[in-house]
């Protein structure tokens, strides 16, 4: 009996005991609510547990709602928070997406960044990848032949202004000398003589319309005579002449043509054993100005060029500064000067004949239907190299309006040849 009772007393303390420290045990657990990166990081293994344990598409686009900014979409309240939320579920895909969305809406609704009806009004975002992404590659390029491109040195560019001007010339400087003994059998007589020549030319044309050229000639030659015992030395040939034409262009070779001619000499001009001047500087001096037309001459495989100049209008002036001379240049006495108009015409010519002869001329003819002068002036140069040539010049003349003896003709002439230093540039 009495061990009974003390079975019954020691079996109530222990349930006692046992109800207390469940009692305390109840009361000293604390309850810690999981964080959101906890809940999340649970919800990505538990879509992965399901992925691995069915057989669904890794392609399905709808796994770009657990990437995207956090967003607040209608599905996941539809499927939990109805009255019977086993009634029409969907496919088990869908069920995770939207209970892992749930709990992240539950859990920290702070972090929504948008809703579904704002990305259907404005579009979903696109957020840039910080990977550089290869670009595919395209089949036309790959196929289509590739452009070389030759490896070429840096260079500097330089343009330069167009120079619409051409200039050039030539020279020479020729020396004769000729010696006869007092005794030749034949007679005759010692001399010498110096002949100049320079020529220089400045050219304009733009290549379009609007050509102008201009030349300036000189010649001056003295020669020594024993026969003259009043001058030791006389000029045997002397020359000024300038020419300067302005053209435009009509047709492929014909230009329309103004053109001016001034002529004169350097030194006084004598006779042997004769005292008297028979020309001066600006004794006499010719200036004509004519207007009419140009053809370009290129003929004969660009072996002959020069140009004709054909003028059906043309003004003359001549002016004697010696009053003396006035008659002996078609001027009446004591005047200085004259004028009249008339027609003129110009053919400048170089003729490369062959490859170290040349025939340069000139022809000049005005009239004015009471009088004319033609001047015909024609040189060959025989070039035997760059620097020694030899010349013969021929220079026949016409003027009626000139004074005259009656046993003479109008008709005059002059001719030299000479030898020595010559150069063109």
């Amino acid at each position: 009996m009495k061990i009974r009772f003390g079975l019954l007393i020691l079996a109530l303390v222990a349930g006692a005991v046992t109800a207390y420290a469940q009692r305390s045990r109840r009361h000293n657990v604390v309850v810690k609510t999981p964080s959101m990166v906890e809940s999340y990081v649970d919800s990505l293994a538990h879509i992965r547990e399901r992925i691995d344990s069915t057989e669904m598409s890794s392609d399905d686009s709808r796994y770009a709602m657990l990437f995207t900014p956090l967003t607040y979409y209608r599905s996941p309240a539809n499927h939990f928070l109805r009255l019977r939320p086993d009634g029409g579920v969907g496919d088990s895909l869908g069920v995770m997406l939207d209970k892992t969305l749930m709990d992240v809406y539950l859990s920290r609704p702070d972090l929504v960044k948008t809703t579904q009806q704002h990305l259907k009004e404005v579009g979903a975002p696109i957020v840039a990848d910080s990977k550089a992404r290869k670009p595919k590659r395209d089949i036309i390029e790959e196929v289509a032949p590739k452009v070389f491109e030759p490896e070429t040195a840096p260079s500097d560019i330089v343009i330069f202004k167009p120079n619409f001007w051409t200039f050039g010339g030539d020279y020479y400087l020729q020396f004769l000398q000729n010696y006869v003994s007092d005794n030749w059998y034949k007679g005759g007589e010692s001399n010498y003589s110096l002949l100049g020549r320079v020529t220089m030319m400045a050219n304009y044309n733009n290549k379009q319309k609007v050509k102008w050229e201009n030349k300036l000639e000189m010649r001056l030659g003295y020669q020594t005579s024993k026969g003259d015992s009043v001058h030791s030395l006389k000029t045997s040939d002397d020359l000024i002449r300038y020419t300067s034409k302005l053209g435009l262009q009509a047709s492929r070779k014909w230009y329309y043509t103004i053109q001016m001619v001034a002529q004169t000499q350097f030194a006084h001009g004598y006779k042997s054993n004769d005292k008297k001047v028979y020309s001066d500087f600006f004794s006499p001096f010719n200036l004509n100005i004519s207007v009419g037309m140009d053809y370009t001459v290129d003929w004969l495989n660009h072996r002959l060029k020069g140009s004709a100049h054909l003028a059906p209008l043309a003004f003359n002036w001549k002016y004697v500064g010696r009053e003396d001379l006035a008659t002996r240049y078609g001027l009446k006495e004591g005047q200085h000067g004259m004028t009249d108009y008339g027609s003129e015409c110009i053919f400048d010519l170089s003729w490369q004949l062959m490859e170290n002869l040349k025939w340069k001329t000139r022809l000049w003819a005005y009239t004015t239907y009471k009088r004319a002068e033609i001047e015909w002036e024609n040189t060959i140069t025989f070039q035997f190299n760059r620097y020694i040539s030899s010349n013969i010049f021929l220079y026949p003349r016409f003027d009626d309006g000139a004074q005259r003896k009656d046993d003479q003709s109008y008709w005059q002439f002059k001719e030299f040849m000479s030898i020595g230093f010559s150069y063109s540039f």
